[in-house]
């Protein structure tokens, strides 16, 4: 099946992962233009290729064009990526709806839930942008790894309608996806975008809760557990939605679970190792203030599973510890003497933990 790539692909944010996916789109010849706030960041990608800020030591292809005017990024576009943080996913969706053509298909690249709404960010972009084709990029992804031409693969999810299944090579997943790829990025295709997403947005809030079981001294049969564990709670959250377990298996799900629960370079788990540490809040990251999307998740996660009746009780010991101010020991000894369940739901068994309140205690001590 020979698919046409795009030929003009605007990146909406000039961040980390904005600029390494315009690299990207660069290299494999389509015309970009990438977006950004800043204009000395936007001056440095076009005259010195490079973007120290975030990219240190990244050369940037020639033909990756910084523009600062929203209107003249998306004149002409074929489709656009919307790659802000969760929180400006509405705003920047809007100022998108301004310029782009009426048919443009838009992608997401930003994981998470909207904490006033439950909504996940395509649904989110969807209502500022109308009837365009919304769809996301997600995946075990590293920016500077990305950047750099390391092999690298993601999945694009777009909705897959009656016409998009009789001619998949014109459907805007497969076009994204051949304009995505490279050498060394290979894109794979999807049509959950629920599964996908829900993939993108529990994976921080597990990768907190490993780092904070990282940073008390704890190893990897912890890690590993709770990785395990919470493939099953996205899964579940997944299912819930009207997503599909499968796709909680691939490259958006326990992909992007592991990577990011197994590197300080997440900032997710760094947060989680420093607090487990005993740091206080405050002065995580030296007191600069970093963005953690697992940190705003934890809340908008299980407010979301909790009017849905899902039972998530690592992203609940997530919560618990950075906006209830439970003491992590307690929260996560809690956590480890929950009742005992089997895997297979079908199953349907629990009964108590044997475990006495003084080993709790005890267990608890540890953590702390």
């Amino acid at each position: 099946m020979k698919v046409r790539s795009y030929a003009r692909v605007a990146v909406i944010g000039a961040g980390s992962w904005g600029t390494a996916l315009a690299a990207t789109l660069a290299r494999a010849g389509v015309s970009t233009r990438i977006w950004g706030r800043d204009p000395e960041v936007l001056k440095e990608i076009n005259s010195r290729h490079t973007t120290e800020r975030f990219l240190p030591g990244v050369t940037l292809p020639d033909n990756l064009l910084g523009v600062f005017d929203m209107e003249r990024a998306l004149a002409d576009a074929d489709a656009a990526l919307i790659v802000v943080p969760s929180r400006s996913v509405r705003s920047v969706a809007r100022q998108v709806a301004e310029y782009a053509p009426a048919d443009m298909p838009v992608a997401i690249c930003a994981k998470g839930i909207e904490a006033e709404t439950g909504l996940l960010m395509t649904q989110v972009a969807q209502e500022e942008l109308g009837n365009r084709p919304v769809g996301c990029v997600s995946g075990p992804t590293f920016a500077r790894e990305t950047a750099l031409g390391h092999p690298t693969a993601a999945t694009v999810a777009f909705p897959f309608g009656h016409v998009d299944r009789l001619k998949p090579e014109e459907s805007p997943a497969v076009r994204l996806a051949v304009s995505l790829s490279t050498e060394a990025f290979r894109a794979y295709v999807s049509d959950d975008l629920t599964g996908v997403e829900i993939g993108g947005a529990v994976k921080n809030v597990i990768a907190i809760a490993c780092g904070m079981m990282t940073g008390a001294g704890f190893a990897e049969n912890t890690r590993a557990a709770l990785i395990t564990r919470g493939l099953d709670e996205m899964k579940a959250l997944a299912e819930a939605l009207g997503g599909r377990r499968e796709t909680v298996t691939g490259l958006s799900g326990v992909g992007d679970l592991t990577l990011t629960c197994s590197s300080t370079t997440s900032r997710n788990m760094a947060l989680g190792v420093q607090l487990g540490e005993g740091t206080p809040r405050a002065d995580c990251f030296d007191g600069k203030p970093v963005v953690v999307e697992g940190e705003v998740n934890a809340k908008s996660v299980t407010d979301l599973a909790r009017r849905l009746g899902v039972d998530m009780p690592i992203c609940e010991t997530v919560r618990s510890v950075l906006h209830d101010k439970v003491d992590l020991g307690t929260a996560f000894a809690s956590l480890w003497a929950r009742p005992i369940e089997a895997e297979p739901k079908a199953m349907s068994l629990a009964f108590s933990h044997p475990a006495t309140d003084q080993d709790i205690a005890t267990l608890a001590e540890r953590i702390s």
